[in-house]
C-alpha cells in the first residue's frame, strides 16, 4: 500500500512536471509562431497560386500542432483523472484497512476478558481443592498460591499501543495528503509565476542593459536548479516514506500473526487441562501419589520460568539500550539537519542580500520607465516567496523525518508491549498448569469419609499447618523481593518512556509548529491568489470597457456616415420638393420647436432608422399627428430622462451631429420663407395630399408600434445597464474621468511640444550656422596636431612616472590583501578554537557528571580541574572585553582621524594628495592588521595551550574513573550546577549582545545617510533620464494619433448600400491594420533601439565630457594654436560629411532612376507577354545584361569609394579617441576649457551618430521601397491575370448570342443558348466581383504604400526633431554636469573617507557576528539542556508519586489477601469442629440405640442433658477461640502497619542525610568558586593595567601622527592657493581668448555664407545633371518600347531563319557553355514564336468567322432591354433611348430628328406599329441598315448607364426600377456587342487572346482575313462613360477593317494606346 502511494506520488510529480514541460514548449512553440508570422509577412511571394499553396502549407502545420497540443492535453487530462481515481482508492483502502485493524484489536480485547475469566475460574476451583486437600498433601500443596501470588501482575493494556499507533498512521497519510496539495500548490504558483513572468519580459522596454538581463536569467536558473532539488528531495522522502509504511505494515501482519498463534496454544494446552481434569475425577485415588510428583515437577517448571523470565527481562533491557542508541542516533540526525537548515538560512541571507543589491542597480535603471515597476514589484514578490518556499519544504520534510522516527518509536513500543502480553501469558500458562488439581472436586466425598478414619491424624496436620504457614512467610519474602526486582525494571522502564515522551511532545510541538507556518503560508496564498483574481477582473474589466469604447466609436463613427449620406439624400428630397412643402408653412411655425425636439430624439432612440427617406412625408404628417406626436413626446421626454443617464458618456460625440441637425434647420427655415410664396399655389394638391396622408398615417401606426417595441427594448436594456451600472458604475466613471484628464493632459502636452519643437527648429538653426562658421578654421588645425604631438611625447613621459608610482601603490595594496588574508584566516583558526572549546566544555561537564556518580576520592581532583577551566573561561572573556575596548579605542581615533581627513578633503582637489592620504591610510592599516594579528596570534597559541592541557587531563581522568553508580540525586545536584552555570553564562552573553546592538545601530544610521546621499544623486540622474522617457511617451502618442487617423481614414471608406462591398472592405482594412501594427511594432522596436544608443551616446557623452574638462586646462596653455588646430580640424570633417551627403544623395537618386526603369521595363514586358507578342531577341537580352554588369561595377565602385570614405571617417574617430585618452591620463589636473571648443566637439559628435543614424534608416527605407515596389509589381501581375480572364470571357457571352440569330437555327436552338448564356451570365457576374475585389485591394494597397511613406516622413520628420532636442538638451546637460562635478568630486571624497571605515567597521561587525553566533549556540545548547533536565525531573516525581501509589495499593491487596487467609482457616477449622461434633452425635446415637436395645430410657434422657451441655460448651469454646483468633490477626496487622511506617521514615532519614551531603558538596563548590573569581580578577586589574599602558603609548604614537597629517594638510593647503592664483590667472587668459574666438566666429560666419552660395550653385548643376539624366532614361524607355514592338516583326524572321540555327546549331555544339545556353534561349523562343504564329492565325480566323457572323445583326437581348428601359425612363430623357435605339437599327440622324420633331404620338405609333408584328417577326431577324456616322447624345444617359452598371454590380440591394432579370442581359449584350466597352487597352488585348481560345466557331462562315479593332483609342483622360457621347465612342455595330491589316497592326495599336 505504502509503496504503491509514494510511486502514486511520485506519478503525480512527474506528470506535473510533464504538464509545465508541454505548457512551455506551447509557449515556445506560440512565440516562435508569432516571430514567423511577422519575419514571412515582410516577405511577399510573387503569385497568387504559390501565396496559397504557402498559406495552405503554413495552415497544414498550424493545424498539426494544434492537433499535436490538443492530443496531448487529452492525454494530460486522461492522467490528472487516473491519478484522482487512484488517490480516492488509496484513502478508500486505507480506510478500510484501518477499520479492520481496529476491529481485530477489539476482537482480540474479547477474547483476552474471556481468558481472565476463565483463568479466575480455574484459581477458585484450585484454591477450594486446595482447602479440601491441605490433610493429604505434605509439601506439594504449598507452592501453587506462592506462584498465583507471584503471577498475579496488573495486566497491561493491549490497545494502547495499538490505538496509538493507528492514530500515527492516520497522522502519516494526512501529512502525506498536505504534501502532495502544497507540492500541486507549489506547481500551481510557479506556472503562474512563468505566465506572469512572461507577461513582464513582453512588456519589458528593450533598451534595457544586457547586464541586468544576464542577472535575471542567473537569478532564474537558480530559481529553476532550486525548484529541481526540491523536486528530488520531495521524491526520495515520499519513497523513504512508503519503505517504511512497508517495514510498518510487515511487522504489524508478523506481530498479529504470532498473537494468534500464542493463543491457539493457549488454547490447545486448556482444553488439554480441561481433559485431564474430567480424567482425574474417574482416577482420584489411585494418584495421589502421582499427583504430588507432577506438582513437584510443576514447581520446578515454575522455577525454571522464572529463570525464563529473567532471562525475557535481560533481553528486555538489551532491546531497551538498542533504542536508546537508536535514539541517540536519531538525535544526531536532527542536529545534522538543523545544521544543514541553518546552512540553507545563511545562503538564503547571502541570496536576499545579492537580490536587494540587484535590487538596487534595478531601481537605478527603472526610474526612467515607471509604468514597469509594478510588474517588476510582482515579481519580486514572488521570487521572495519562492525563496521562503524552499525553507518551509525542507522544514516539513524535517517533520515528516520526526514523523517517521516517531513511527519507528512507536513499533518498537508496540513490540514491547507484546512482549509484556507474552510474559503475562506464559504466567497464566503457569497458573492453568497449577490449576489441574481442580480433579481433588471429585475426591470431597471419599476425602469426608476418611476424616472419619483421621481423626487421630488432626495433631500431625496441626504441625504440618505450622511448617507450612513458616514456609508460606518465606515465599511471602521472595514474593516481596522479585516484586521489587520488577518494580525496579518498570522504574528504568517508565524513565525510558518518559523521556521517549518528551521526544514525543517535542515533536508535536515542531509538527503543530510547522502546520501553522503551512496554514499561514495557505493564507498568503489564498491572499495572493485572490489579489491575482482581482487584478484579473480589473484587467478584464479594463479590457472590456476598451472594447466597449471602441464599439461606441465605431457605432458613432458608422452613424456620422449614415446620417451624411442621409443629409445627402435629405438634400436631394428638399430640391424635389420645395415646390409641394408651401401649404404647411403656417402649422410648421407652430411646430418647428417640437419637431426639432422630436427629430433629435428619434434619431438617437431608433438607431438612425428614419433614414431621411422623403422629409415632405414626415412634414405631411404632422398635420394629423401633432395631437399623437405631442403624447409620444410626453412619453419619448420620459424615456429619453431614463436614456440621457445612460447616453451621458456619448454626449460630447453627438454633439457633432446636432450641429448638423442645427444646419439642417436653417436649410428648412430657408425653405419656409420660399415655401410661404408658393404656399398659395398649392391648394388644389391639398386633394392628393389627403389621400397620401391617410397611407401616412397607417404609416405612422407601424411606426408608432415599432417606438413602443423600442421602448420595451430600451426599457430592458436600461434595466439590464442600471444592474450593470450598479456592479461597475464607480469603476468606469474613474476610468472615465481618468481617461477625460489624460486626453486634456495629452492636448496640453501636445501644445507644449509644438511649441518646444518650433524652439528646437530656432537652436537647430542657429547651431547650423555656427556650424557653416567654423568650416573655414580647419586648415590651420592641421598645423596646429602637428605641435601638439611634440606636447604628447612629453606628456608620455609623466605619464609612465604617473604609471610607476601606480605601480608602487598596486604593490602596496597586494601586501595589504594579503595581510588582510592572514587576519581572515587567523579569524577562522580562532572560531575553530573556539569551537573546541565549547566541546571540551561540554566533555568537562561529563565529567563532572561522572565524577559525582563516582568515589568521593576522584572529586577534588575533578574539583580542580573545573576550577582552572573556569579560571580560564574567565580570562578569554576578560581577553575577549580587553579587544573590545581596544577596537572602541579604534572606532573613535577612526572617527577623529576621517573629521581631519574630510576638512582636508573639502580644500584638497588633486589626486597627488589623495594618494598620500591612501598611503597614510594604507600604512595606519597595515599596523592596526600587524597589531590584531599579534594578539590573535597570542590568543590562538593561549587556546592551543589550554586545548592539550585539558585533554591531557581528559585522558588521565578516563584512565581513573571506571565505575558508574547511577544515583537520581546526584544527578539532580550536577542539573543544578550546570543550570547555574548556564544562567552566569546567559547573563554575560546578554550585556555582550547588547554592546554589539548598539554598535549595529550606529552603523545603520551611517549606512542610512549614505543611502540618502546616494538617492539625491539617482534622482538627479533620474531626473535627466524622465525628460527622454516625456519625449519617448510624446512620439508614442503621436503614434496613437495617427494610429486613430489611419483608423478613420479605414472606417471612412464606405460604398454606399453594399453590404458585401463593405465586407470585402472591412476584411482589407483590417489587413491593412495588422500591417499598418506590425510596421509601428517594427517602429517602436527602432525607438526602443534609439533609446538604447541614445543613452549609450549620453553615457559617451558623458565620459568625453569628463575628458574635455581635463582637457580644457591644456587647452588654454595652448590656446591660439588649439583653437586654429581644432577649427581646421572641424572643417574638415564638415567637408568630408557634406562630400559623403552628397554621395548618397548620388546614389539614392541613381537607384531611384534604376527602379522607375526596372519598373518601366517590366510593365512593357508584362504587357508584350499578356498581348501575346512574342519572345525577346537574345541580342537585347545581352545588351540588358551587359548594361546591368556596367551599373553593377558602378555600383561596386561607388561602395568602394563610400568604404573608403566611412574607414576614413572610423580612422579620424580613432585617433580622436585615442588623443582624447591620452590627454585624460596625462593632464588630470587641467579643469576648463573654452565653450566653442566644446560646443564644436559635441556638435561634430552629434553629426557622425546623426550620420550613422541616417545611413540605417537609409538603407531600412530602400528594403521597405524594394518590398513595396515588389509587392506593386505582384498585385500588378495577379490584376493582369484576373483581366484576362474576365476578358476571355466576356466575348465567349457574345458568341453565344450571335449564334443564337442564325437564320438558319430551329426553334429548340436558342432555348439551349438561352440556358448556355444564363450560365455564362452569371460567370460574368462573379467575374466582375472579383474585378471589383481586386479593384478595392490595390487601392487599399495604393493608401497602404501613401501611408508608409507619409510615415516614413512623420518618421525622419520626428529624429530631426529629436536630434534638435537631443542638442539642446546636451546643452542643459552640459550646464547641469559641471554644477555637479564639483558635488560629485565632494561626494566621491567623502564616499571614499566613508567606504574605508565601512570596511573596517564590517570587519569588526564581522568578527563580533562570529562571536555572537557561538555564544549563542552555547546559549541555545545550555537552554535545551536544563529544559530537558527540568522535563525529566518532573517525570521523576511524578513517577515516585505513581510508584508510591502503586505499592500502597498493593500493601491494601495484600492485607486483603491475608483477611482472606485467616476467613479461609477459621472456616476449616469450624470445619474441623463440625466433623468433631458430628463423630460425638454418631457415637452418642450409637450409645442411645444399644440403650433403645437395652431400654434404658433414663439413661438416654440423661445422656442427652449430657451432649446438649457439651454442645452448648463447645459452642461457647468456639466462640473464645474465634474472638482470640480475631485479636491475633487484628495485632499482626497494626505490627505490619509499624513496620512499614519505620520503612518509611528510614526512606526519608536516608533522602534527608543525601540532602545534607549534597548541600555541603555544594557549600564547598560555592567557596571554591568565590575564591577562584576572587584570584580571577586580580589577573584581570594585571591585565587591564597592562593594557592601560600599552593604549597611553598608542596614544603617543596616534597624537604625533596627528600632528604630522596636519602638518602636510598645512602644506598642501598653501600649495593650493598657490595652483588657485594660477588658475584665476589663466581664466583671465582664457576671458581674452573667448574675445579673439568671437572675432573669429564672425569671420566664420561671413566664409560660412559664401560656402552656402557655392553649394546652392552646386546643387543647380546637380538638378541640371538630373534632368538631363532623366530625358536620356525617358529616350531610353521609348527605345525599348520600340524594340518591344520590332520584336514581333523578328518573330516572323525568326520563322525563315528556322533552317540556318538548326545549321548553326551542329556548329554551336563545338564552343563553350556559354553559346549552349544561347542556343537553349533561341530554341525556346522558336517555341514561343510558332506558338504565337498559330494563335495569330486562330484569333484571325475566330475575328473573320465573328465578323461574317455578327455584321448586320441585332442582338434581341439588347433590343428587349432598351425596349423595357425607354418605358422605365422618365419622359423627358425616353427621346435619348429612341436615338439610341434608331442608332443600333441604322436609322439615319436625319430621319431620327424629323420624328423626333414630331408629336409624341407619331413616335408612339411608329414604335407600336414596329412591335405589331413581333409576334410573326421572332424568326425573321431584321437586317438594319449600317450608320454612316455616329450620333451625338446627351450626358444625362452616359449617367443613367453608370447607375444602372452600379445596380448590376451590386445585387443585393433592390433595384431602383428595372428587375434584375432584365438588366443582366444588358450587360451581356453590351458584352458582345463592343466588348464590354473597357476601360484599359489590356481588357481589350485580353478580349482579343480570349475570342482566340474559344474553339466553337461556326464552320459554315467563310472566315476573314482582318482583326477588328473594336475601340478607337481615347485621348483624353478620365472614364468614357462618365463623359457625354461624343465621336470618340463606337456604336454598338462592328467596325470594318481592311483585309491587309494584321494581328501585329492591331497590337500596336493597342500597344501605342
Amino acid at each position: 500500500m505504502a509503496s504503491w502511494f509514494g510511486g502514486l506520488g511520485s506519478g503525480i510529480g512527474q506528470s506535473l512536471g510533464q504538464v509545465g514541460g508541454s505548457l512551455s514548449s506551447l509557449t515556445g512553440q506560440i512565440s516562435s509562431f508569432t516571430k514567423d508570422i511577422l519575419l514571412e509577412g515582410a516577405e511577399e511571394v510573387g503569385d497568387a497560386a504559390t501565396e496559397l499553396h504557402v498559406s495552405n502549407s503554413r495552415l497544414r502545420e498550424i493545424e498539426s500542432i494544434n492537433a499535436a497540443q490538443k492530443f496531448e492535453n487529452e492525454r494530460l487530462k486522461k492522467v490528472c483523472s487516473d491519478l484522482e481515481e487512484k488517490h480516492e482508492a488509496a484513502e478508500l483502502q486505507i480506510k478500510q484497512l484501518s477499520i479492520e485493524y481496529r476491529n481485530q484489536l477489539q476482537q482480540k480485547e474479547v477474547e483476552i476478558s474471556h481468558l481472565k475469566a476463565r483463568q479466575n475460574a480455574l484459581q477458585e476451583q484450585l484454591q477450594k481443592v486446595q482447602t479440601a486437600a491441605q490433610s493429604a498433601q505434605s509439601g506439594a500443596g504449598v507452592l501453587p498460591p506462592a506462584a498465583t501470588s507471584a503471577s498475579y501482575v496488573p495486566v497491561v493494556r493491549h490497545s494502547s499501543g495499538f490505538e496509538g499507533d493507528d492514530m500515527d498512521f492516520g497522522d502519516i497519510i494526512w501529512s502525506q495528503q498536505e504534501i502532495n496539495r502544497l507540492s500541486n500548490d507549489v506547481s500551481r504558483l510557479e506556472s503562474a509565476v512563468d505566465h506572469w513572468k512572461q507577461i513582464a519580459l513582453s512588456s519589458k522596454a528593450q533598451g534595457k542593459d544586457d547586464a541586468e538581463q544576464s542577472e535575471i536569467r542567473k537569478l532564474q536558473n537558480i530559481v529553476k536548479e532550486l525548484k529541481q532539488n526540491l523536486s528530488q528531495e520531495i521524491d526520495e522522502h515520499q519513497h523513504e516514506l512508503s519503505v517504511l509504511q512497508d517495514a510498518h505494515r510487515q511487522k504489524l501482519v508478523e506481530i498479529s500473526r504470532r498473537h494468534r498463534e500464542e493463543l491457539r496454544e493457549y488454547e490447545e494446552r486448556i482444553e488439554e487441562l480441561e481433559n485431564q481434569l474430567q480424567q482425574g475425577c474417574v482416577s482420584a485415588d489411585a494418584m495421589n501419589d502421582s499427583k504430588i510428583s507432577e506438582q513437584k515437577k510443576s514447581a520446578q517448571s515454575l522455577e525454571g520460568g522464572k529463570v525464563e523470565e529473567l532471562q525475557v527481562v535481560k533481553d528486555l533491557e538489551d532491546e531497551i539500550r538498542k533504542l536508546n542508541h537508536k535514539l541517540s542516533s536519531a538525535k544526531e540526525e536532527n542536529k545534522i539537519l538543523l545544521k544543514e537548515q541553518e546552512l540553507a538560512k545563511v545562503e538564503k541571507i547571502q541570496i536576499t542580500q545579492e537580490y536587494e543589491n540587484l535590487k538596487s542597480d534595478f531601481s537605478m535603471l527603472q526610474n526612467s520607465v515607471a509604468e514597469q515597476d509594478a510588474l517588476l514589484k510582482e515579481q519580486e514578490k514572488k521570487l521572495q516567496s519562492k525563496a521562503s518556499l524552499p525553507e518551509d519544504v525542507v522544514r516539513l520534510q524535517q517533520a515528516l523525518l520526526e514523523a517517521e522516527n516517531e513511527i519507528a518509536r512507536l513499533s518498537s513500543l508496540n513490540q514491547e508491549g507484546l512482549e509484556k502480553e507474552l510474559t503475562s501469558a506464559q504466567h497464566k500458562n503457569e497458573n492453568i498448569l497449577s490449576a489441574y488439581s481442580e480433579d481433588q472436586n471429585s475426591e470431597l466425598s471419599q476425602l469426608r469419609q476418611d476424616l472419619e478414619r483421621k481423626e487421630h491424624e488432626l495433631n500431625e496436620s496441626i504441625a504440618e499447618r505450622e511448617t507450612l504457614i513458616a514456609e508460606l512467610e518465606e515465599l511471602d519474602k521472595q514474593n516481596q523481593e522479585a516484586n521489587q526486582h520488577m518494580i525496579t525494571l518498570k522504574e528504568q522502564l517508565s524513565k525510558q518512556h518518559t523521556e521517549t515522551d518528551s521526544t514525543i511532545k517535542q515533536l508535536e510541538f515542531v509538527i503543530d509548529l510547522e502546520r501553522k507556518k503551512v496554514s499561514e503560508l495557505e493564507t498568503e496564498k489564498m491572499e495572493t491568489i485572490k489579489e491575482l483574481n482581482s487584478q484579473k477582473e480589473k484587467l478584464s474589466q479594463c479590457s472590456c470597457a476598451l472594447n466597449d469604447l471602441h464599439i461606441s466609436k465605431q457605432q458613432l463613427q458608422d452613424n456620422v456616415k449614415d446620417l451624411q449620406e442621409q443629409l445627402r439624400k435629405a438634400q436631394d428630397c428638399n430640391l424635389h420638393n420645395k415646390k409641394e412643402i408651401g401649404e404647411l408653412q403656417q402649422r410648421l411655425k407652430e411646430r418647428e420647436e417640437e419637431l426639432s425636439v422630436s427629430l433629435s430624439k428619434l434619431t438617437e432612440k431608433s438607431n438612425r432608422e428614419s433614414n431621411y427617406t422623403c422629409q415632405d412625408l414626415i412634414l405631411k404628417e404632422r398635420e394629423v399627428e401633432i395631437a399623437k406626436l405631442q403624447n409620444d413626446i410626453s412619453e419619448n421626454k420620459q424615456l429619453n430622462e431614463d436614456l440621457k443617464k445612460s447616453l451621458s458618456d456619448l454626449r460630447t460625440e453627438n454633439g457633432k451631429l446636432i450641429a448638423t441637425v442645427e444646419e439642417l434647420k436653417q436649410e428648412l427655415s430657408d425653405a419656409i420663407s420660399e415655401k410661404n410664396k408658393v404656399c398659395l399655389e398649392k391648394d388644389t394638391v391639398m386633394e392628393a395630399l389627403k389621400m397620401e396622408k391617410r397611407q401616412l398615417e397607417s404609416e405612422l401606426n407601424q411606426t408608432e408600434k415599432r417606438l413602443l417595441e423600442q421602448a420595451h427594448k430600451y426599457k430592458q436594456t436600461i434595466e439590464e445597464l442600471s444592474n450593470a451600472r450598479s456592479m461597475d458604475t464607480t469603476a468606469l466613471q474613474l476610468e472615465h474621468e481618468r481617461l477625460v484628464k489624460l486626453n486634456q493632459e495629452k492636448d496640453f502636452k501636445i501644445a507644449e511640444l509644438t511649441r518646444s519643437i518650433e524652439q528646437m527648429e530656432i537652436d537647430h538653426q542657429e547651431t547650423k550656422d555656427m556650424l557653416t562658421t567654423s568650416l573655414g578654421g580647419q586648415k590651420q588645425l592641421t598645423e596646429l596636431i602637428k605641435e601638439k604631438e611634440i606636447f604628447i611625447e612629453k606628456f608620455k613621459t609623466q605619464a609612465l612616472q604617473v604609471k610607476q608610482e601606480l605601480e608602487e601603490y598596486r604593490k602596496v595594496s597586494k601586501k595589504q590583501d594579503v595581510l588582510k588574508q592572514n587576519l581572515e584566516e587567523k579569524d577562522r583558526s580562532l572560531a575553530v578554537m573556539k569551537e573546541e572549546n565549547n566541546h571540551l566544555k561540554e566533555e568537562i561537564e561529563r565529567l563532572k557528571d561522572q565524577q559525582s556518580r563516582s568515589t568521593p576520592v576522584v572529586e577534588p581532583k575533578t574539583l580542580d580541574i573545573i576550577i582552572e577551566l573556569e579560571s580560564e573561561v574567565t580570562q578569554l572573556k576578560v581577553i575577549k572585553n580587553n579587544l573590545e575596548e581596544e577596537i572602541e579605542v579604534h572606532k573613535k581615533t577612526i572617527e577623529d582621524q576621517n573629521q581631519t581627513t574630510v576638512q582636508l578633503q573639502q580644500s584638497l582637489q588633486e589626486q597627488r594628495k589623495e594618494i598620500d592620504e591612501s598611503k597614510f591610510l594604507c600604512e595606519q592599516m597595515n599596523v592596526t592588521h600587524e597589531r590584531l594579528s599579534l594578539e590573535k596570534d597570542e590568543e590562538i597559541r593561549n587556546l592551543q595551550k589550554t586545548i592539550e592541557q585539558i585533554k591531557t587531563q581528559l585522558h588521565k581522568e578516563r584512565q581513573i574513573i571506571q565505575t558508574d553508580s547511577s544515583d537520581l540525586f546526584q544527578e539532580t545536584k550536577v542539573q543544578t550546577l550546570n543550570g547555574e552555570n548556564g544562567n552566569e553564562k546567559h547573563d554575560l552573553s546578554k550585556a555582550e549582545v547588547e554592546r554589539l546592538v548598539k554598535g549595529i545601530k550606529e552603523r545603520e544610521m551611517e549606512i542610512k545617510l549614505l543611502n540618502e546621499k546616494n538617492v539625491s544623486l539617482s534622482q538627479q540622474i533620474d531626473q535627466l533620464s524622465k525628460d527622454e522617457v516625456g519625449k519617448l511617451i510624446r512620439i508614442i502618442q503621436e503614434k496613437d494619433l495617427e494610429i486613430q487617423a489611419l483608423n478613420a481614414r479605414v472606417s471612412s471608406a464606405s460604398y454606399r448600400q453594399d453590404v458585401l462591398c463593405l465586407q470585402q472592405q472591412l476584411q482589407a482594412y483590417v489587413v491593412e491594420r495588422e500591417q499598418v501594427l506590425a510596421v509601428l511594432s517594427e517602429k517602436t522596436r527602432e525607438n526602443s533601439q534609439l533609446k538604447t544608443e541614445y543613452r549609450n551616446i549620453l553615457d559617451m557623452v558623458a565620459a568625453k565630457e569628463a575628458a574635455l574638462v581635463r582637457l580644457q586646462e591644456e587647452n588654454q596653455k595652448l590656446s591660439n594654436r588649439s583653437e586654429n588646430s581644432s577649427q581646421d580640424m572641424s572643417r574638415e570633417t564638415i567637408q568630408n560629411l557634406s562630400r559623403i551627403i552628397r554621395e548618397k544623395d548620388i546614389e539614392i537618386d541613381a537607384l531611384s532612376q534604376k527602379c522607375q526603369t526596372l519598373l518601366t521595363v517590366l510593365q512593357t514586358s508584362s504587357a508584350g507577354t499578356d498581348n501575346g507578342s512574342g519572345g525577346v531577341n537574345s541580342n537585347q537580352f545581352e545588351k540588358l545584361l551587359q548594361e546591368r554588369d556596367k551599373l553593377k561595377q558602378q555600383v561596386k565602385k561607388m561602395e568602394e569609394w563610400k568604404q573608403q570614405v566611412i574607414t576614413t571617417v572610423q580612422n579620424m574617430q580613432h585617433e580622436s579617441a585615442h588623443l582624447q585618452e591620452e590627454l585624460h591620463k596625462l593632464q588630470a589636473q587641467i579643469s576648463v576649457e573654452s565653450d566653442s571648443n566644446s560646443k564644436l566637439q559635441v556638435d561634430y559628435n552629434g553629426l557622425i551618430q546623426s550620420y550613422e543614424e541616417n545611413e540605417k534608416k537609409l538603407r531600412s527605407f530602400s528594403q521597405e521601397l524594394a518590398q513595396v515596389q515588389h509587392s506593386m509589381g505582384q498585385l500588378h501581375n495577379t490584376k493582369d491575370l484576373l483581366l484576362s480572364k474576365l476578358d476571355l470571357v466576356t466575348p465567349s457571352v457574345g458568341t453565344a448570342s450571335t449564334f443564337s440569330q442564325l437564320p438558319g437555327v430551329q426553334c429548340s436552338a436558342p432555348e439551349v443558348l438561352s440556358d448556355e448564356s444564363k450560365l455564362l451570365q452569371k460567370e460574368l457576374e462573379q467575374l466582375k466581383k472579383k474585378l471589383q475585389e481586386k479593384d478595392s485591394t490595390i487601392r487599399t494597397l495604393q493608401e497602404n504604400n501613401q501611408r508608409l511613406s507619409d510615415s516614413v516622413a512623420t518618421a525622419s520628420e520626428i529624429e530631426r526633431k529629436n536630434q534638435e532636442g537631443t542638442e539642446s538638451e546636451m546643452r542643459q546637460i552640459k550646464e547641469k554636469h559641471d554644477i555637479l562635478q564639483k558635488s560629485l568630486r565632494e561626494k566621491d571624497i567623502l564616499i571614499k573617507s566613508k567606504s574605508d571605515q565601512l570596511l573596517s567597521v564590517s570587519e569588526n561587525l564581522s568578527n563580533k557576528e562570529n562571536e555572537n553566533e557561538l555564544l549563542k549556540q552555547a546559549v541555545t545548547n545550555l537552554k535545551e539542556r536544563i529544559l530537558i533536565l527540568e522535563m525529566d525531573i518532573r517525570k521523576l516525581k511524578e513517577e515516585n508519586e505513581k510508584i508510591v501509589a502503586r505499592s500502597r495499593e498493593k500493601e491494601t491487596e495484600f492485607r486483603a489477601l491475608q483477611e482472606t487467609n485467616m476467613q479461609f482457616s477459621m472456616m476449616l477449622k469450624e470445619k474441623e469442629f463440625e466433623s468433631h461434633s458430628m463423630k460425638e452425635k454418631a457415637l452418642a446415637f450409637e450409645k442411645l440405640l444399644k440403650e433403645k436395645e437395652q431400654g434404658k430410657t433414663g439413661e438416654l434422657n440423661q445422656l442427652l442433658n449430657e451432649v446438649k451441655s457439651m454442645q452448648e460448651k463447645a459452642v461457647t469454646f468456639q466462640q473464645e477461640r474465634d474472638q482470640v483468633m480475631v485479636a491475633l490477626k487484628q495485632k499482626q496487622m497494626e505490627s505490619s502497619a509499624l513496620q512499614s511506617e519505620i520503612q518509611h521514615l528510614r526512606e526519608k532519614e536516608q533522602r534527608l542525610n543525601q540532602e545534607l551531603e549534597r548541600l555541603r558538596n555544594h557549600l564547598l563548590e560555592m567557596e571554591d568558586s568565590y575564591t577562584r573569581e576572587a584570584l580571577a580578577a586580580e589577573d584581570r586589574e594585571v591585565k587591564l593595567r597592562k593594557k592601560v599602558v600599552v593604549l597611553e603609548e598608542k596614544l603617543v604614537s596616534s597624537s604625533t601622527a596627528v600632528e604630522n597629517a596636519s602638518h602636510q594638510a598645512s602644506l598642501q593647503v598653501e600649495s593650493l592657493q598657490e595652483q588657485l592664483n594660477l588658475v584665476s590667472k589663466q581664466r583671465d587668459e582664457t576671458a581674452l581668448q573667448l574675445t579673439i574666438s568671437q572675432d573669429q566666429v564672425k569671420q566664420y560666419a561671413l566664409s560660412l555664407a559664401n560656402l552656402q552660395m557655392v553649394l546652392e550653385q552646386f546643387q543647380q548643376e546637380e538638378k541640371a545633371m538630373y534632368s538631363a539624366e532623366l530625358e536620356k532614361h525617358q529616350k531610353q524607355a521609348a527605345e525599348w518600347r520600340s524594340k518591344a514592338e520590332n520584336l514581333e516583326e523578328k518573330v516572323v524572321s525568326l520563322q525563315e531563319g528556322l533552317e540556318e540555327a538548326n545549321a548553326a546549331l551542329d556548329a554551336a555544339s563545338r564552343l563553350t557553355e556559354q553559346l549552349d545556353i544561347k542556343e537553349e534561349q533561341i530554341e525556346e523562343l522558336k517555341k514561343e514564336g510558332e506558338i504565337r504564329r498559330e494563335m495569330l492565325e486562330d484569333v484571325q480566323n475566330k475575328l473573320m468567322n465573328l465578323m461574317n457572323s455578327t455584321e448586320g445583326k441585332v442582338d434581341k437581348l439588347l433590343m428587349r432591354n432598351l425596349f423595357v428601359g425607354h418605358f422605365h425612363t422618365p419622359k423627358n430623357k425616353r427621346p435619348e433611348v429612341l436615338r439610341l435605339m434608331g442608332s443600333i437599327l441604322g436609322v439615319k440622324k436625319e430621319e431620327l430628328d424629323q420624328l423626333l420633331s414630331e408629336d409624341q404620338r407619331g413616335v408612339t405609333r411608329w414604335v407600336t406599329g414596329w412591335l405589331g408584328g413581333g409576334a410573326g417577326s421572332k424568326s425573321v431577324p431584321s437586317t438594319p441598315l449600317r450608320p454612316t456616322h455616329q450620333n451625338i447624345f446627351n450626358s444625362s444617359f452616359s449617367e443613367l448607364f453608370v447607375k444602372f452598371l452600379e445596380t448590376e454590380s451590386c445585387p443585393s440591394l433592390p433595384p431602383p426600377k428595372l428587375s434584375v432579370h432584365d438588366m443582366k442581359p444588358l450587360g451581356a449584350a453590351g458584352a458582345s456587342k463592343t466588348g464590354s466597352i473597357p476601360s484599359n487597352s489590356q481588357m481589350q488585348d485580353s478580349a482579343v487572346s480570349g475570342i482566340s481560345r474559344r474553339p466553337d466557331t461556326n464552320p459554315f462562315l467563310a472566315p476573314r482575313s482582318a482583326a477588328v479593332p473594336l475601340i478607337t483609342p481615347a485621348s483624353s483622360s478620365g472614364h468614357l462613360l462618365m463623359k457625354p457621347i461624343s465621336d470618340a465612342l463606337p456604336t454598338f455595330t462592328p467596325l470594318p477593317v481592311s483585309p491587309d491589316a494584321s494581328a501585329g497592326a492591331v497590337l500596336k495599336d493597342l500597344l501605342k494606346q
